[in-house]
């Protein structure tokens, strides 16, 4: 059984292998972005391996605007 790469849900499938990964300007956080045609991905920089995010800019947004309001803090 061949297994495709989880692309995410109507995002089509993205070649990350050339992707330049970016950390936080403070380097500090486990997670790394690229931008690429036209999407962005997220990753585990501690499990580059693993499946990454894929969101449309419109959901980035969200997303970013989210996370700086503390939607996402589970301290």
């Amino acid at each position: 059984m061949t297994s495709k790469p989880y692309a995410g849900w109507d995002k089509p499938e993205i070649d990350l292998s050339g992707a330049q990964w970016q950390s936080s300007s403070r380097g500090a956080g486990d997670v790394q972005i690229a931008f690429v045609e036209g999407f962005i991905a997220m990753r585990n920089s501690g499990r580059p391996e693993s499946p990454s995010l894929i969101f449309a800019p419109d959901e980035w947004r969200k997303f970013v605007l989210n996370a700086r309001g503390g939607e996402f803090d589970l301290t």
